[in-house]
């Protein structure tokens, strides 16, 4: 006799579940199966009616943090005995260090996390400095992983850092040499954070008093204030250790300018460590790696370049209060965030002839200030061959940019309406990335890459596996 359609199976109704266990009953005993008939339609209809409701009522009761939502400074989420809150310090391939502040008890504790995989489908980064929600924690081995991230105040693309309060742009004045245009693309990537900037000049040692005031002078000219300082000779160190206080600092700069070695300088400065004696939050962790000092490298003496020692940026904390990120060092910033009306809002030379000029003004309001018809800038500054050449580059990407990606961009999440006239969220993929190619592609590509090639020895026509591939295409 034949079997039930599946049509009956589909339906789920209880005289068809009753139906599918007589049916396993019967085959077991090799017994002839009977077909019961199914069930009315009004009874049918009742039921699939009720099961809408109770799976529309799940759903209305679900809340939206399956997507995880971002949480806002002043959210205070209930958390069980395997959540904490803590601060992402350091971000290494796929895993993080995470310093737990939340509970007293297990305050300054270090958790190794990974992160959850729907906030890698949403598109949401996790960086470091980012205040999160760790959950499935097991203290013992001191793992977890990352379930939700808090809204940041600031972030940084250029390194990766959020929640930063200052930027401290380092560079030294010899080994290596201070190159102004480097300084300058530096300058202008701060600038772009509008994050307040300490421009500071290390190895003040390696070069005689005059050239230190040509500096100055040059410097003030751009619209800067430089802090002097040597971690050498340990001068201009307790300056600057009062200006990071309590702030969360990001330094930048190229590789070889000393910047771990002055992160090493500020992180051992004595008069920090009195300024906060017994307030010293971070005393649990004494001799965790998180307090470690930083690698040092010499510079080049073939190339006159530093060499590469840090390679992922860390948040540490600063025994007079606050945290400094130490970063890789890289010569070419990337200035994805500069557009060509926003440059001229890096140059502190500009905006200067700008507020002197007022209330006079650009006659076009999309004046890029490259000699227009009734511009207030004018070219006699000694950075505008800097700008000029900046704002070629960043054309040349926008156009770029405009030509391979448009200007269309889909959200990382989109809505779909489910049952009863419920919206669902969910994680946007990347159409097409996930999809195997078909084998009659595969196969095409390789008849035509032969079709290509021009070896007479090859007899094409007969070989039997090319003649199966096109069998098979065909």
């Amino acid at each position: 006799m034949p079997i039930p359609s599946i049509s009956l199976i589909r339906h789920r109704s209880p005289i068809i579940t009753n139906l599918l266990r007589h049916v396993s009953t019967v085959r077991h005993r090799h017994l002839p199966i009977v077909v019961v008939a199914a069930a009315k339609p009004q009874q049918q209809k009742s039921y699939n009616a009720r099961k809408n409701f109770l799976r529309a009522k799940q759903h209305t009761s679900k809340e939206y943090s399956s997507l995880s939502p971002v949480l806002s400074p002043d959210d205070k989420p209930e958390l069980t005995d395997s959540q904490a809150i803590g601060t992402v310090a350091a971000s290494q391939a796929n895993f993080m260090r995470v310093i737990v502040q939340s509970e007293p008890s297990r305050s300054g504790v270090e958790l190794l996390c990974v992160v959850r995989a729907l906030l890698k489908k949403i598109k949401r980064r996790v960086l470091v400095g980012d205040k999160v929600v760790v959950g499935s924690i097991d203290w013992v081995d001191r793992r977890g992983m990352i379930e939700n991230v808090y809204q940041r105040s600031t972030e940084i693309l250029d390194p990766p850092v959020a929640n930063v309060d200052h930027l401290l742009v380092l560079f030294s004045v010899e080994q290596p040499k201070l190159e102004p245009f480097t300084l300058t693309r530096f300058l202008v990537e701060a600038e772009s954070t509008q994050i307040p900037i300490t421009l500071a000049l290390n190895k003040v040692e390696l070069v005689d008093e005059e050239t230190l005031v040509g500096w100055k002078s040059r410097l003030q000219s751009w619209g800067y204030e430089p802090l002097f300082c040597s971690v050498e000779s340990k001068y201009g160190i307790d300056s600057l250790a009062s200006n990071l206080r309590d702030q969360t600092t990001v330094i930048v700069g190229p590789s070889g300018v000393g910047k771990s070695s002055l992160i090493n300088a500020l992180r051992s400065n004595p008069r920090a460590s009195d300024a906060v004696e017994g307030d010293n939050w971070f005393e649990p962790i004494l001799g965790s790696k998180w307090l470690e000092d930083q690698r040092v490298g010499e510079v080049s003496t073939r190339s006159g370049r530093g060499k590469h020692t840090t390679r992922h940026v860390s948040l540490l904390p600063l025994s007079g209060g606050g945290y400094l990120a130490d970063t890789p060092g890289f010569n070419q910033p990337s200035l994805m965030k500069v557009t060509k009306q926003s440059l001229a809002q890096a140059f502190p030379e500009v905006q200067k002839m700008l507020k002197e000029n007022e209330p006079g003004k650009c006659v076009f309001n999309d004046c890029l200030h490259v000699g227009e018809p009734g511009c207030v800038v004018k070219g006699d500054w000694e950075r505008y061959q800097y700008y000029f050449q900046l704002l070629d580059e960043i054309r040349i990407r926008e156009e770029f940019q405009l030509r391979t990606f448009g200007t269309k961009r889909e959200g990382d999440v989109r809505f779909k309406v489910g049952d009863m006239g419920v919206q669902q969220a969910e994680p946007r993929l990347e159409p097409k990335k996930h999809r195997r190619q078909s084998r009659k592609k595969m196969n095409q590509s390789i008849l035509d890459d032969l079709d290509d090639d021009d070896d007479e020895d090859m007899d094409l026509e007969n070989d039997p596996i090319l003649r199966a591939i096109r069998n098979e295409n065909n």
